[in-house]
């Protein structure tokens, strides 16, 4: 009898597992001759000193069955330039002025504004002024073709729908101030 670790034993699972593989291999039914991948061997690590032990030849390519592998070159892609390349900005009709904030909501808290040092504001389509701390009804504007308000718990929006100026008044301290918002 074979004790459990012998070495013989070992062979025998392994000569079985083999068998095994090859039988369900064999049963896949594929007559194509199958070619191992081509390999790279590996790098031999550099560490500025000679190795002190044999060195490995290179590996050969393996041998291939059945027709060669045809490859085609990668197209050329075009060198990249050292210097940038010129580039003429942009210009579109839609443009802002470097003033203007753009479509943003613009917050105006009247308890920490001094209204008096705002004089005009200019913003694109689709803005939004909004006045925190104020009563409903007291907030007016010149232009209500432009624009789009809503009122709700001591807060006013208004929206900007087209290009143009729009005179937006708050009172504010006994006095009526007036903000010039200019839509591009």
């Amino acid at each position: 009898m074979v004790e459990p670790g012998h070495p013989a034993r070992r062979c025998g699972a392994v000569a079985a597992f083999a068998a095994a593989l090859a039988v369900s291999v064999a049963a896949c039914g594929d007559a194509t001759p199958v070619a191992p991948l081509p390999v790279r061997p590996p790098a031999p690590a550099s560490t500025g000193t000679a190795a002190a032990g044999p060195t490995t030849p290179a590996a050969s390519p393996p041998p291939t069955t059945g027709a060669p592998t045809v490859r085609r070159p990668r197209a050329a892609l075009p060198a990249p330039s050292r210097t940038p390349a010129a580039r003429t900005p942009s210009v579109s009709p839609t443009a802002l002025p470097s003033a203007c904030l753009g479509a943003v909501r613009y917050d105006l808290v009247l308890a920490e504004t001094e209204l008096t040092l705002i004089r005009s504001l200019c913003f694109a389509p689709g803005a939004v002024l909004r006045i925190i701390g104020i009563g409903p009804g007291e907030v007016t504007v010149d232009r209500q073709d432009l624009v789009s308000r809503s009122y709700e718990a001591g807060v006013v929006d208004i929206r900007f729908l087209r290009a143009g100026t729009v005179a937006v008044t708050i009172p504010q301290a006994d006095a009526a101030h007036t903000i010039s918002v200019v839509v591009v």
